[in-house]
């Protein structure tokens, strides 16, 4: 009985010591500027994940990175709470000013803003054509 009793409680350290973590990096260059949810609320085992983090206000230039985690504490409230309630920290850094992920355009194709479909869609097609030509990206302007 002892040794059951040793068994299961090993199976329990090992299963609430690992951390889930993963982490998305969007090409940008991070600066330091970083927000952070410790408590970030899922449900039932997170098959309700939590909120959308809405950052555009705390990163005007965008995201650079988005990292997700389910620490120790996080896990041990999951397990408290029978899995009900399943916390999880995110951590957003933001985007370095003045970056880009895409060099500047090097052609521009003009449409009217109050243009019709057709000639909307006649303007991309040419601004794709202008693309794919260059190797350059083409900026679509309504003007």
């Amino acid at each position: 009985m002892p040794h059951i009793r040793s068994l299961l409680l090993l199976t329990l350290a090992l299963s609430v010591t690992g951390c889930y973590h993963a982490r998305v990096e969007t090409g940008l260059t991070p600066s330091t500027q970083v927000y952070e949810q410790t408590f970030a609320s899922g449900w039932v085992y997170g098959l309700v994940p939590p909120s959308t983090v809405e950052a555009a206000e705390e990163c005007p230039n965008g995201v650079a990175v988005v990292e997700t985690q389910l620490s120790f504490v996080n896990q041990l409230v999951s397990a408290l709470t029978l899995g009900i309630y399943t916390p999880m920290y995110i951590k957003v850094t933001c985007a370095a000013g003045g970056t880009s992920a895409l060099p500047a355009p090097s052609e521009a194709v003009a449409v009217a803003p109050d243009a019709d479909l057709a000639t909307i869609t006649q303007a991309f097609q040419h601004a794709a054509d202008q693309a794919v030509a260059s190797e350059q990206p083409v900026l679509v302007r309504f003007e």
